[in-house]
C-alpha cells in the first residue's frame, strides 16, 4: 500500500520537513493500518523534531494524533477498545507519524471513534484531554477547591476547565481579554494576566487559591503561583522545567513514567466524556496535509484560538 506522510530529515524545524511517498507493508500481529481522515496538529510536533538530535532517527515521523477508519488488522488483533474490523471509524493517541494518509500503529493505540466526534475534533482530543487530566492529578485536586490556571485559553487550559467542572472545582483562568467569554465559556473564571495578577487573582475568588497549574511557563506566571499557593508540591507545570527545578515544585512530562501510565490509562475515559458531550474539542481550522508546514506555523504563533488538523 502506498502512503503519503511527513517527516523531519534534520534538526532545523519547519525547514526541514519533507513530503514523501512510501511504501505501508501489511500489519503484524497486534498492529492497525488506518486510512488517516484527519491528524491532529500540536506544538509537540514541531518541538520534538527540534529536541532529537541522534541522525540514526531520521528521518523522522511527525504527528502524535489521528482519526480514521481501519484499513487492514494483523492476525489475530483486536483494538484497544475491543473488536475491530476493516472500515470501523477510529481514533489514535501517541502513535508515531499522524501526518500521513495512512499509517500502521499498535493496535493497543487504537480505539473506536464515537458518532458524536468529527474526525477534525477526534484527531484532537486525547493529547491536550490527556496532558490536562494529568495535571489535575498531579496537583491532587479536590471538589470545591480553587486552582489557577495559567494560559487557560489554550487547547490544554479549555480541556482542564472542563474536567475541573465536572469535578466540581473553581478554576480562575488568566487569559487576555479577547479571550475571556472562551474562559467562562468551558466554565473558568477569567482574570487578565500581566502586572498585579495577584491582586486580581485574590479579587476574583475569595480564599486560598488550593494549587496552580502552569500551561504558560512564563515568569509572571510561575512568580504569581509561588506567591499564591503554599503548598509547592500544588504547583504543576508543563512548560518550564527549569523553574520548578530551581523553585521545587512539579515540572510533568508525557515521558516520565508515572504520567505515561497514567495518561494511557485515562484515554478511554476521556473518550466516553466526549462521546457525551462533556468534553469538547473547540476547533480553530483545518489544512490540507499537503499544506502542513503552514499548519504547524500557525499553531506556533501561540493563539491559534483552538485546535488545528491536517485533512488529507
Amino acid at each position: 500500500m502506498r502512503t503519503q506522510r511527513w517527516v523531519a530529515t534534520g534538526f532545523g524545524g519547519l525547514d526541514d520537513f519533507a513530503f514523501i511517498d512510501d511504501e505501508l507493508g501489511p500489519p503484524g500481529p497486534g498492529e492497525v493500518t488506518i486510512g488517516v481522515r484527519a491528524a491532529g496538529v500540536n506544538p509537540a510536533d514541531l518541538k520534538h523534531t527540534r529536541r532529537v538530535t541522534d541522525p540514526s532517527q531520521l528521518p523522522l515521523p511527525i504527528g502524535y494524533e489521528v482519526a480514521g477508519e481501519i484499513l487492514a488488522l494483523g492476525p489475530d488483533t483486536e483494538i484497544a477498545s475491543g473488536g475491530g474490523a476493516v472500515g470501523d471509524a477510529v481514533m489514535a493517541f501517541r502513535v508515531a507519524g499522524g501526518y500521513a494518509t495512512a499509517l500502521t500503529v499498535p493496535a493497543e493505540k487504537v480505539f473506536a471513534k464515537p458518532a458524536a466526534l468529527d474526525d477534525p475534533a477526534a484527531a484532537n482530543l486525547l493529547l491536550a484531554g490527556c496532558t490536562a487530566a494529568d495535571m489535575v492529578r498531579a496537583a491532587h485536586l479536590e471538589r470545591d477547591e480553587t486552582v489557577l490556571l495559567h494560559a487557560a485559553s489554550g487547547a490544554v487550559g479549555v480541556a482542564l476547565m472542563q474536567l475541573a467542572r465536572l469535578r466540581g472545582i473553581r478554576v480562575i483562568g488568566t487569559a487576555g481579554p479577547s479571550s475571556f467569554d472562551r474562559v467562562r465559556e468551558f466554565g473558568g473564571i477569567p482574570v487578565e494576566y500581566g502586572p498585579e495578577l495577584v491582586d486580581r487573582v485574590r479579587a476574583a475568588v475569595p480564599g486560598e487559591v488550593a494549587a496552580a497549574l502552569d500551561c504558560a511557563g512564563t515568569d509572571e506566571a510561575i512568580d504569581a503561583s509561588l506567591e499564591l499557593v503554599a503548598d509547592r508540591s500544588r504547583i504543576v507545570t508543563i512548560v518550564s522545567p527549569q523553574r520548578a527545578a530551581a523553585d521545587g515544585f512539579v515540572a510533568l512530562g508525557g515521558a516520565q513514567p508515572e504520567s505515561l501510565a497514567f495518561r494511557d490509562a485515562v484515554r478511554s475515559n476521556l473518550i466516553r466524556l466526549a462521546a457525551a458531550g462533556d468534553l469538547v474539542v473547540p476547533m480553530a481550522r483545518t489544512y490540507p496535509l499537503a499544506e502542513a508546514r503552514a499548519a504547524v506555523a500557525y499553531v506556533s504563533s501561540g493563539h491559534p484560538g483552538g485546535k488545528v488538523a491536517l485533512i488529507p
